[in-house]
């Protein structure tokens, strides 16, 4: 069960490390569909044996864009309840790095730790945290990115 807290109250998870995501499988499928809608058919994402013969990778890997859009919405599962949010708006990255890549079949998930909450202007909460996406198996991650989340909040009253 998720916690719920006040918007003020969320400013203290600046810090913070949360629960990991649930487990995610990147299939073939996924990563079709989203070379489809991308327009990036590149071999080394869509066909599993010119991959495994031509490329370092020994198969098809997912697209790192791919990978980074899951973490929109595989958040931690501890990830509090806030009362006083209307809606939350994706406000970009600061930073990413992919420093590995996922192969098709993996298992993946994402690892949340929120650096800071800020209130940037009256009603709006800035709120950035460190998204480490974990390749089951595997030591190294597929990525770390800083994620920044704006946080609209219900008028008062």
């Amino acid at each position: 069960m998720r916690p719920e807290i006040s918007a003020e109250e969320f400013k203290a998870y600046a810090g913070r490390q949360l629960a990991p995501s649930e487990w995610v499988v990147i299939d073939q499928a996924r990563i079709n569909q989203f070379a489809e809608c991308t327009d990036d058919p590149q071999f080394i994402h869509t066909d599993p044996e010119r991959a495994r013969q031509e490329s370092p990778f020994g198969g098809t890997i997912a697209h790192g864009f791919l990978s980074l859009s899951l973490l929109s919405e595989h958040g931690p599962p501890d990830f509090p309840a806030i009362r006083d949010v209307a809606f939350a708006l994706n406000y970009g990255l600061d930073k990413v790095r992919f420093l590995s890549p996922v192969p098709s079949g993996s298992r993946v998930r994402i690892h949340t730790r929120v650096l800071s909450v800020e209130e940037k202007a009256p009603g709006r909460l800035l709120m950035k945290q460190e998204k480490t996406m974990e390749i089951e198996g595997q030591d190294k991650p597929a990525y770390v990115a800083e994620h920044l989340g704006m946080l609209v909040l219900r008028p008062a009253g």
